[in-house]
């Protein structure tokens, strides 16, 4: 198999697991995840469920999260068949695979029996790394193809302080997706009114809902100084690496319009039509910044790797 086969069977891959983690998002914020019932993988006790709204839309996700195993599946055969010298694209290939097994297993018992609400948060959480993994195999697999396969020959290297920072911020962008699910779960979305102020305050009163959302609000706001300062060093010092200069200016980016998301999410809370648009933009928006940071942090794993 060429690698632009593999290029496009992991475009591919990433397209079906981001529709699987939007749709999760849907079916969050649209209180769908129980539309057919406490059944899996059945609807209702039927293989197609009757055409309601809530219904088509968990069972939509179903479907999409489905597609996506099989495709992660294919991948990893393919990957190990056809590139099997390329360690880090097997590596990513294989995480996706697993944590696709793992989110699929997690919504499955959430729907058979409730869960709690740090439960469900951690479901999410291990969507976004199915989501980030096969972003890192089509970013990867796409590298690869550019370069006709070959690895690193320009010797250029960065720093075990950039190298560290970087792993730093992608693992605490983490953190705070979690932490932002979780607020989600609690139904703690109206604890803070107003923004950026919080009830009219900057630190309020922290008792209940409020103090989750705003823990989550000073935990964003951390987040993006820690990417802001990881771009500039990426922009400004490293000159002669254009693909580090790119995703630190992809992240500073989708982390700036982040903030604006979540901001939008408080405005329109109570605003059904454009909370749902709202809050799914912020979703997606953390998916790829996520997504992002942690290719970033295998190709400075790499890059440092120079140094010695």
């Amino acid at each position: 198999m060429k690698t632009v086969h593999l290029k496009w069977l992991s475009y591919i891959t990433c397209l079906v697991m981001f529709l699987a983690l939007f749709g999760g998002a849907v079916v969050t914020k649209t209180g769908s995840g129980l539309e057919c019932g406490n059944e899996w993988p059945l609807c209702h006790g039927k293989l197609i469920p009757a055409y309601t709204l809530g219904s088509l839309i968990e069972y939509t996700h179903r479907l999409f999260s489905g597609f996506a195993g099989l495709l992660s599946l294919a991948s990893m055969f393919a990957f190990w068949r056809y590139a099997r010298q390329r360690k880090d694209l097997l590596a990513y290939a294989l995480l996706t695979l697993l944590f696709v097994i793992v989110q699929g297993g997690m919504g499955a018992l959430a729907v058979v029996r409730s869960q709690s609400a740090a439960v469900m948060a951690l479901h999410m959480g291990f969507s976004l790394i199915a989501f980030a993994s096969s972003l890192m195999l089509a970013l990867g697999t796409k590298r690869w193809h550019d370069s006709a396969g070959l690895q690193d020959a320009t010797g250029a290297s960065v720093s075990r302080g950039f190298r560290n920072l970087t792993w730093i911020t992608a693992l605490y962008s983490y953190i705070v997706v979690y932490i932002g699910a979780y607020v989600s779960h609690t139904d703690s979305q109206g604890g803070c009114s107003g923004w950026p102020l919080c009830n009219g305050e900057w630190i309020p009163e922290l008792s209940g809902g409020v103090g989750i959302v705003f823990m989550h609000r000073v935990a964003a706001a951390l987040l993006f100084i820690l990417t802001a300062v990881l771009g500039h060093l990426a922009f400004w010092r490293y000159t002669r690496l254009p693909e580090l200069r790119m995703l630190g200016i992809a992240a500073v980016t989708l982390c700036l319009l982040q903030v604006f998301s979540g901001a939008a999410v408080v405005h329109t809370l109570y605003n059904d039509k454009l909370y749902i648009f709202a809050a799914l933009s912020h979703i997606v928006l953390i998916a790829g910044l996520f997504g992002i940071l942690s290719y970033m942090s295998v190709r400075v794993w790499q890059l440092s790797m120079n140094n010695k």
